[in-house]
């Protein structure tokens, strides 16, 4: 009767021994930097800082302690500073990042020209005949940008999406989902930007949308920074020359051009 429990006991001393032994030959060091920086990163696996998520800059940043703290901007100022002080170095300045929403084609600006009853997702109605409304390069309206956003910042209101720059803190998730890119990132201190996408001839823009780019230049004239020009009948703004001072804006006929600074009230508003 002793002689199975002898054997299983033998046995699992056996399988103890070779089990620690195998342990040892096949120990692979691990970096006590990755786990530190993956524990104050945020865990949003954005894919914003440029890697696939954040085990992946993480160990990146182990792989190479020379990369930059200040990649993640989920986690801004805070998470930079944390994964300095790790490092051993001084974080880099955190420029806020905010969503832009490069269309104003809602139900008043333009229309749909079918009755689209597929699968409700802008992906699927783009590749149905480029969507139902007059405008195939706008936004689709149908929030696959809302679905993947973790921290409520942007709806589908009137059939254009909005974003709510207060919750919006620029991780990227609505930009890769969006399938027209009508949707950027970029330093939340940028308060102009050409709020259109549609590189169709003036007059065409202009007929299927109230507000479209019509390519007439009147903003690049205007801008004393060369911070806009037009290319492909659409102005595009260069953020690292624009100064905000809003008079694109002002010049452009069909205020296709956003400006979010905050107006100062004239004395006769007043």
């Amino acid at each position: 009767m002793m002689t199975p429990v002898i054997l299983l006991v033998v046995m699992g001393l056996v399988a103890g021994i070779v089990l620690t032994i195998a342990s040892k030959v096949f120990f692979v060091p691990v970096d006590e930097t990755v786990s530190q920086v993956r524990e104050v990163l945020p865990g949003a696996n954005c894919g914003a800082c440029g890697f696939a998520g954040c085990d992946d800059y993480a160990a990146a940043i182990g792989a190479d302690h020379s990369l930059s703290p200040s990649l993640c901007p989920v986690g801004g100022a805070e998470t930079a500073s944390a994964v300095a002080s790790i490092l051993g170095v001084e974080a880099a300045a955190v420029e806020p990042q905010v969503a832009f929403v490069k269309c104003k084609g809602n139900n008043e600006n333009t229309k749909q020209i079918m009755e689209y009853k597929g699968l409700q997702t802008c992906a699927a109605a783009k590749n149905f005949y480029g969507g139902n409304w007059a405008c195939a390069q706008g936004c689709l309206g149908l929030g696959d940008c809302v679905s993947v956003c973790q921290y409520n910042a942007i709806k589908v209101c009137d059939g254009v999406a909005v974003v709510d720059r207060e919750a919006c803190i620029g991780c990227g998730m609505c930009e890769k989902a969006c399938p027209n890119h009508v949707i950027t990132i970029a330093g939340k201190n940028k308060l102009v930007y050409v709020a259109c996408k549609s590189t169709e001839p003036g007059a065409k823009a202009r007929k299927i949308c109230q507000v479209a780019c019509i390519a007439c230049k009147k903003c690049e004239k205007a801008c004393k920074f060369d911070a806009i020009a037009v290319t492909d009948n659409l102005a595009r703004i260069d953020f690292d020359k624009c100064r905000n001072c809003g008079l694109c804006e002002k010049e452009c006929p069909t205020q296709a051009i956003s400006n979010l600074r905050v107006q100062k009230k004239t004395a006769a508003a007043q």
